[in-house]
């Protein structure tokens, strides 16, 4: 049994989690002081963004220095004590890895932007003339360097600049930067957009839809992808069997992300097609739910999680600021069959940050959408307005805990629930829920769905989800003892009445 099959994680996004010294920007020592708080929450394993050297383009996954951590995070001396706090509670660390590009500051980018003859020019990618493809964040893709006249690739930010992973020396040194990390004690890597890397020379000139948008056919999943990650693979394997591997795939389809995990490949991958609903849809819900049921086997999983750094809050976006729809998505990700992903906050039903002007937000994403409808015409309110629909500043405010009040940040405060002490204790008996009675060889014996109602069993936990109006049940499991609720439900052997917007969790009598 692999240790993270049975781990609920918790990401940290680094400059908004906690701040030690009052600077407003989280730190290592901020994160290491709440060990005890996610030790008493339950939770197993830590995933922490970037807390390289950058210039923050992209809020560090643009890293300008493998080898080192930025000043503002603090200095080795307390990442090692992060480190040890945290093994010391149990809790496991993996790391976010940028392994698609790197800062236009990076010293190998440098070296190869100095001259066509530089040893490292072929470390990235370059072309004499560009082709069609679109960055992800808006424009070309392609950017031309004035010194050696010759256009580079880049899939996101003009300063985050693609490697060539058709190149056997960038491999090679990506394997030295797993060898360091792995070398200071983390137990796993999470890989970020690792299907966007290029693996091919072919550069065929991608489609456009009916409505003129491009189709990202020929930039991303290239042929020699799988190889790549294999070989990611195999060399942190060897180095340590036990250590874990997540891969961010950009994309919500299922086919495509489950292709990346399983044996040889990466253990898991994130489940955008579950994880990012844009709204409550109950039918698409368990629909996702029984596709993934239907995909993952034997000793393989889905990803669950309603949260990241790249969307908005569950709090607003599914749950709609209802609490008691809040505890039911609470529920259904940390009662069903995967690997949980709690986002920092979500135990405290934390809401969206949204800015007020151009000048509040920190996401290039959404300052290149406010640019691009500013040279439509728009006004500045129309422009910030729609600037904020792509604005993953919203979910990547700082916290103001409870136990202090904190003057500034670098980004603005995330709102807080005047509810966040019951959301805290709910989310804490689900993890206890889980850590007690769960075991990650369980399929689902039930995966059903009557109206609005969601259930299914797991092992002898039986996990009623009402979303909608009161309503009945038949009784399939007969004797049932209740472990969980929030709600009014009457058993019986016949049958099952459950209010209106109410979770059940009870185990089946032996």
């Amino acid at each position: 049994m692999n240790w993270w099959e049975e781990t609920v994680f918790y990401e940290i996004y680094m400059p908004s989690f906690n701040d030690s010294n009052q600077d407003g920007i989280g730190d290592f020592r901020g994160i290491t002081g709440k060990i005890d708080y996610l030790k008493e929450l339950g939770i197993g394993g830590i995933w922490l963004t970037p807390y390289y050297p950058s210039p923050k383009v992209d809020n560090g996954y643009d890293i300008s220095d493998y080898f080192s951590i930025d000043p503002i995070y603090g200095n080795w001396e307390d990442f090692n004590l992060f480190i040890k706090k945290a093994h010391d509670a149990n809790i496991r660390v993996i790391v976010d890895l940028v392994v698609n590009h790197t800062s236009d500051e990076h010293t190998w980018f440098i070296e190869s932007r100095s001259s066509h003859n530089n040893p490292k020019r072929d470390w990235y990618i370059w072309r004499k003339q560009p082709n069609n493809w679109e960055s992800f964040f808006g424009g070309s893709a392609w950017t031309l360097d004035e010194n050696t006249k010759a256009y580079y690739y880049h899939s996101f930010s003009e300063k985050q600049v693609d490697l060539n992973w058709t190149h056997s020396e960038v491999k090679q040194a990506i394997f030295e930067v797993i060898d360091f990390w792995i070398d200071k004690g983390i137990d796993g890597f999470r890989l970020d957009v690792i299907n966007n890397l290029s693996t091919s020379c072919s550069f065929k000139d991608n489609p456009y839809d009916e409505e003129g948008k491009q189709i990202h056919l020929n930039d991303v999943n290239q042929p020699g992808i799988l190889e790549a990650i294999k070989s990611i693979e195999e060399h942190v394997k060897k180095r340590n069997s036990s250590l874990f591997t997540v891969g961010e795939i950009s994309s919500d389809r299922l086919d495509l992300i489950e292709q990346y995990a399983g044996p040889d490949l990466l253990d898991v991958t994130f489940n955008f097609n579950f994880g990012s609903l844009e709204k409550l849809d109950i039918d698409e819900m368990f629909l996702q739910l029984k596709q993934m049921k239907e995909t993952y086997q034997e000793n393989r999983y889905p990803t669950l999680f309603f949260g990241s750094h790249d969307m908005p809050r569950f709090w607003n976006r599914l749950a709609s600021k209802d609490l008691r729809v809040y505890q039911l998505l609470a529920a259904l990700l940390l009662t069903s069959r995967g690997v949980p992903f709690i986002y920092y906050g979500d135990e405290l039903g934390t809401g969206d940050f949204v800015p007020h002007s151009l000048e509040e937000i920190k996401d290039i994403q959404a300052i290149n959408r406010y640019h691009d409808e500013k040279n439509k015409n728009k006004t500045d309110q129309a422009a910030l307005l729609e600037a904020n629909k792509v604005n993953r500043d919203r979910s990547r405010a700082s916290i103001q805990w409870w136990d202090k009040k904190q003057d500034h940040s670098w980004i603005g405060f995330a709102k807080k629930n005047p509810d966040e002490k019951q959301i805290f204790q709910w989310f804490k008996q689900l993890l206890a829920l889980r850590k007690k009675y769960y075991r990650a060889i369980y399929d689902y014996q039930i995966l059903n769905k009557e109206n609005d109602l969601i259930y299914y069993q797991l092992g002898k936990v039986v996990v009623l989800l009402n979303f909608g109006k009161k309503t009945k049940l038949d009784n399939k499991w007969g004797n049932l003892d209740m472990l969980l609720s929030n709600g009014k439900v009457q058993v019986s052997n016949e049958q099952i009445i459950i209010t209106d917007k109410t979770t059940w969790i009870g185990k089946v009598r032996v």
